[in-house]
């Protein structure tokens, strides 16, 4: 989750708030796919914790009620009392300024509360809110954390579906969250590269709608000139990588990322084993042969600039790939679409634009994930998510499978440290204008 405030340009428009009932509306809608997501879980399956990235299902339904509790209920709805002051410690993520948290490892030790009063948690909140959308109509600072309210729990959303898939993969029955209706037919898609003039371009959130604060100030970036691949990388390239040794040759391969590759005995992506002379994936339908067209996912930024040295090219700047995607229409294979799976593209692309820039997999890119020029964190507790993660962590960009569309846009930015894999990643490739 990052937090937002408004981009401080004095000839950008300050982003239009919503009507109190087209607020409602959107709060009811977001609320219950966050439910829909759960329901196909057991309560077994909401309490547990695969690994101290993840966290339970349960913790997700809480935190996210806790946090309109929190920023908005106890700020804006006069003489509102918790739900449960233990709730404060208990479902608090890292906002320092709030006071104690429970340690994010041992999130799957709560056993108590139950699932039913986590649900009887989200029912109460959501009751206490309605009675703030008519106020929101002249409230802008009311309407604005509302919003953010709701975008981090679409981010909460995409973390539900990544966190049961690790920890379904970890079970010996291989079970299955949800099974997709029929892949779209395709062709193999062609790759080509896509020619970029480069020179200075406008990068970042320009104040006409919701942003993240790390998305803003909007300033000029000198870019060079550049190409950019058409398609993401395809499990059928990657193929060829693993066979031509490419987990075995150091030289390929970031100090760091070698590392990695020998402490955790890397051999494929995360999920992939081979099977029969196949390879296999588990993913949320289960486990599945790996489709060869799909796009590559669950790769590490190492594996991906690894990947990258092979094919003599190299991954994206963040820039580059903002301004390759900034006129793409956001549609594509995202949570909305019920695959929960990157797959092959289902019609041809355009020859001036790239394929897949949204949806089915996050794309690495270069760029460290730092502040730009003149960022400064908002105020107060919600302002403390952006600025204290600006280290050690790489920019991905574009959504995946699992992101729900009112949330991504060109000038999103994602970021993970080099070594997470359990997220829907992958790689696009670029090189140098030729």
């Amino acid at each position: 989750m990052t937090a937002w405030k408004i981009v401080s340009r004095d000839d950008a428009p300050a982003p239009p708030h919503p009507a109190p009932e087209q607020l409602r509306e959107r709060f009811a809608a977001v609320r219950a796919t966050t439910l829909a997501l759960a329901a196909p879980l057991s309560a077994e399956d909401c309490a547990l914790q695969s690994m101290p990235d993840a966290s339970p299902v349960k913790w997700h339904l809480a935190h996210t009620t806790w946090f309109f509790e929190t920023f908005v209920l106890q700020r804006h709805l006069r003489g509102y009392r918790p739900f449960d002051p233990a709730f404060r410690v208990l479902y608090n993520s890292y906002y320092n300024a709030i006071g104690e948290r429970h340690p994010r490892p041992e999130r799957g030790l709560l056993s108590r509360p139950a699932l039913d009063e986590v649900l009887a948690y989200r029912v109460h909140v959501e009751a206490c809110a309605g009675s703030l959308f008519a106020a929101a109509g002249a409230d802008p600072a009311l309407a604005q954390v509302l919003e953010l309210g709701l975008q981090h729990e679409q981010q909460h959303q995409e973390l539900i579906l990544t966190d049961v898939l690790h920890l379904l993969s970890r079970n010996p029955l291989a079970p299955a969250y949800h099974r997709p209706s029929t892949a779209p037919s395709h062709t193999p898609p062609v790759h080509r590269w896509i020619a970029h003039e480069g020179g200075l371009s406008e990068i970042g959130a320009d104040g006409a709608g919701f942003a993240f604060d790390n998305e803003s100030p909007r300033h000029r970036a000198f870019i060079a000139p550049f190409e950019l691949a058409s398609h993401p990388v395809t499990n059928r390239e990657y193929f060829a990588f693993i066979e031509d040794g490419g987990y075995r040759r150091p030289e390929l391969w970031l100090a760091l990322g070698w590392d990695h590759v020998q402490a955790h005995k890397w051999e494929a992506p995360l999920y992939w084993d081979r099977r029969d002379g196949r390879w296999m994936s588990f993913s949320l339908g289960g486990r599945v042969e790996v489709a060869p067209d799909a796009p590559l996912v669950h790769v590490s930024l190492f594996e991906a600039d690894a990947f990258a040295r092979w094919a003599g090219a190299r991954l994206p700047t963040e820039f580059e790939w903002e301004v390759a995607a900034r006129d793409a229409r956001v549609d594509g294979n995202l949570l909305e679409s019920g695959m929960l799976h990157p797959s092959p593209p289902d019609v041809a692309p355009s020859d001036a634009a790239p394929a897949q820039v949204f949806g089915d997999v996050w794309e690495w890119t270069q760029s460290s994930y730092a502040p730009y020029p003149g960022f400064a964190p908002a105020p107060g507790a919600v302002g403390e998510y952006n600025g204290k993660f600006m280290c050690n962590q790489y920019v991905l960009r574009g959504g995946s499978c699992a992101t729900p569309r009112a949330h991504i846009r060109a000038t999103y930015r994602n970021f993970f440290p080099p070594e997470a894999r359990w997220q829907f990643s992958g790689v696009r490739l670029a090189r140098g204008r030729r």
